[in-house]
């Protein structure tokens, strides 16, 4: 089992804590964001763990000389986004593997979760995404994504949604990727037409859940690891006050 961490974004919504270091470094109660990732990552057995940096490289790859960690670089970080990100580490993707956000915490019970479940394609979905919404924001559905599922599937994800019955849950920022469909997953980004224009983002700038949305609509069922909260995502300095006046702990 391996573990990737996109850490490449520049985090503009959390500034001036990231004026001088990447977004995944911002301290949540004294402790930087990726520490927390790691921490679970030792937790849970995985000890082959890649970070793709980008804005404040050299001081991410600083703070984590002591970790045993292989890093990979987008230097194209300001102007392209989280897709472009994962594959600067295509080379890295040939075991089962673990895709993590780096803007967020989650307990270890929900990386365990994902780590035994089964299926080729599995991604992490908050039924009690609603709670974490409300207090981080006055409308949730202004901020949230469709996320539609049949048969336990997932049939639809990362659109804008028209009301509340189009949200089964919410994505974390967590996949799991069978080693025996990986390849395919690589096949399939690479053969994509780079000249056309994807949820509204040319194909540099294209969202992960739309690329989530090609695979099912193209090649192969995704499957819905359901969890009820144990985890935040910190992406404003809104987040980070409203969880610490929460008191929410991890």
């Amino acid at each position: 089992m391996k573990l990737i961490i996109l850490a490449a974004g520049q985090g503009t919504r959390l500034r001036p804590l990231t004026l001088e270091k990447p977004k995944c470094m911002v301290q949540y109660k004294s402790k930087p964001i990726i520490n927390y990732i790691l921490e679970t990552a030792k937790k849970c057995n995985i000890n082959n763990i890649s970070v793709i940096c980008g804005y404040k490289k050299n001081i991410l790859k600083s703070h984590l000389s002591d970790y045993k960690i292989s890093f990979y670089d987008n230097d194209n970080f300001d102007s392209t986004n989280m897709v472009s990100t994962l594959f600067c580490a295509g080379a890295y993707l040939d075991d089962d593997i673990i895709i993590s956000y780096s803007d967020i915490i989650y307990k270890e019970e929900v990386l365990e979760k994902l780590i035994n479940s089964k299926g080729n394609f599995n991604v992490v979905i908050d039924k009690n995404w609603r709670e974490l919404w409300q207090l981080r924001m006055d409308n949730p559905l202004n901020d949230a994504e469709t996320l539609k599922i049949e048969n336990n599937k997932i049939i639809e994800i990362g659109k804008k949604p028209k009301n509340y019955s189009e949200i089964h849950g919410q994505y974390i920022g967590l996949i799991k990727i069978s080693k025996k469909f990986v390849s395919n997953f690589l096949k399939f980004y690479k053969s994509l037409d780079k000249n056309l224009i994807y949820d509204g983002k040319n194909f540099q700038n294209m969202y992960l859940t739309t690329l989530i949305q090609l695979l099912i609509d193209n090649l192969i069922e995704v499957n819905p690891i359901f969890i009820s909260g144990q985890w935040i995502e910190i992406d404003s300095l809104e987040d980070l006050n409203a969880y610490e006046n929460k008191g929410i702990q991890f």
